[in-house]
């Protein structure tokens, strides 16, 4: 317990405020997100195939934008301007949820929301880096993760309250959700100062071939594990879905992404600790198996039971994966040594 109290206070103030913005945006999207497919479907009557594909276009989306949002904080060297950017754009995004009349302006919402999430999320990983020693990054990406994590279950939880209270008002519980968003961007704003000492003297495209070639084959090896993680998992979407299938009642069904993130705010600080101490590789696969395991048992069970376990392992497997893939990102983009691979940080 005092090792633990220990890291906890090493680890910089500006990772906490981090933290605690990030869980106000997540309050924010997942009061939406855990009940966005059940809108789609009951009330603007889209079907179960055009979510899927609102889903991939929107994580496709922030996927693609945060290979240039991490290369524009590298250019410019300043790391708050473009995450506040980020935020804003995901808080400005909310509203729109609540007065779509149409299935193209969620879509709409829906690629502008995760534009803003690939523009906060790489400046604001490097942001961690920047003012974090090596041996505690993985405790530090963990406490995010965690913080971020406790956001992402408080959401649902109060979706699943407003939801019981008015009569499953899909559009009265968007409208809560525009007021945490906003108080992430404040919180950014007057929180986080720009760390001393970025400053670049000779600006250049961080994306050129020769840069790309610097980043070696160990750091293309994370990303490339990261995509095959990506790839097995399916959208989150499709867990509110199965809840519905398996019978649970309409305002109840956010209580699934309430139990995931649950776990997964449980497991990602103490994993992320760990994972400054043993092989990455081997907590990769320990995390790849857990995902495994839960695809399956979503497969093939429609009791509630079986879903219960399924997303609870999914949210192990979350745990386990996200910070230490951030982690291994920054380890490997900024050295080339084969030791990294067992977990060292000399």
């Amino acid at each position: 317990m005092s090792d633990s109290n220990s890291t906890l206070g090493k680890i910089p103030a500006t990772v906490w405020v981090l933290g605690g913005v990030s869980m106000l945006m997540d309050i924010s999207s997942e009061m939406i997100h855990s009940l966005l497919p059940l809108f789609m479907i009951s009330t603007l009557g889209t079907s179960a195939f055009a979510v899927g594909v609102i889903e991939g276009l929107a994580e496709s989306t922030a996927l693609i934008i945060k290979i240039f949002s991490g290369a524009l904080s590298d250019y410019f060297g300043k790391r708050k301007g473009l995450a506040l950017f980020g935020y804003t754009l995901g808080a400005l995004t909310k509203p729109l949820f609540a007065i779509a009349p149409t299935t193209g302006i969620v879509l709409t919402a829906r690629l502008l929301d995760r534009v803003g999430k690939g523009l906060r999320g790489a400046p604001r990983d490097a942001l961690v880096v920047d003012i974090t020693p090596p041996e505690i990054r993985g405790a530090a990406f963990g406490l995010r993760q965690t913080l971020d994590t406790v956001g992402a279950f408080l959401g649902p939880l109060l979706a699943v309250g407003l939801m019981l209270m008015w009569d499953n008002d899909f559009r009265a519980v968007f409208w809560v959700a525009v007021i945490p968003g906003f108080f992430a961007v404040i919180l950014l704003i007057l929180g986080i100062k720009e760390p001393r000492g970025r400053s670049i003297e000779k600006r250049t495209n961080p994306i050129r071939r020769d840069n790309l070639k610097r980043l070696g084959p160990t750091y293309w090896w994370v990303v490339t594990i990261g995509a095959v993680f990506v790839l097995a998992r399916f959208s989150e979407a499709f867990l509110v879905l199965k809840a519905q299938i398996s019978g649970v009642p309409m305002a109840l069904i956010p209580l699934v992404m309430v139990a995931m993130n649950i776990v997964y705010a449980a497991s990602a600080y103490p994993f992320g600790k760990l994972s400054d101490r043993m092989s990455h590789s081997t907590m990769l696969a320990f995390g790849l198996v857990a995902l495994i395991m839960s695809d399956l048992t979503l497969a093939v069970g429609d009791h509630w039971l079986g879903l219960g376990v399924g997303v609870a392992l999914w949210g192990v497997h979350m745990g386990m994966t996200q910070g230490l893939l951030a982690t291994m990102v920054a380890v490997r983009g900024s050295f080339d040594s084969p030791a990294l691979y067992d977990g060292s940080h000399s």
